[in-house]
């Protein structure tokens, strides 16, 4: 028995013919990339946590972080109707 030549790999380098661009045109790349700072977030839970506080507390827009606080207010409403909690403790008797 001789030995057995295993088939090499050959490699296909597909360039489109009408693509004038710079980079690759099949690069998966978010939108908006650049402009986060959690992508690559330190390891760890506690590292991870701090890096989105504190690219929450550096957001300059306004508007998204009230839309945040509307959110999460209409979402724990939502949670006491459903538990059942009476809402009327907060209200002075009449």
């Amino acid at each position: 028995m001789g030995l057995m030549k295993l088939k090499k790999n050959r490699r296909y380098s597909y360039k489109p013919r009408y693509y004038k661009g710079d980079g690759n045109p099949y690069e998966l790349k978010h939108k908006f990339d650049a402009h986060r700072k959690t992508i690559n977030p330190p390891k760890g839970i506690k590292g991870k946590l701090n890096a989105a506080l504190d690219e929450y507390q550096n957001n300059r827009d306004e508007k998204v972080n009230k839309r945040v606080f509307v959110i999460a207010g209409i979402l724990i409403l939502l949670f006491l109707f459903l538990i059942g909690f009476d809402l009327s403790i907060f209200f002075p008797n009449r």
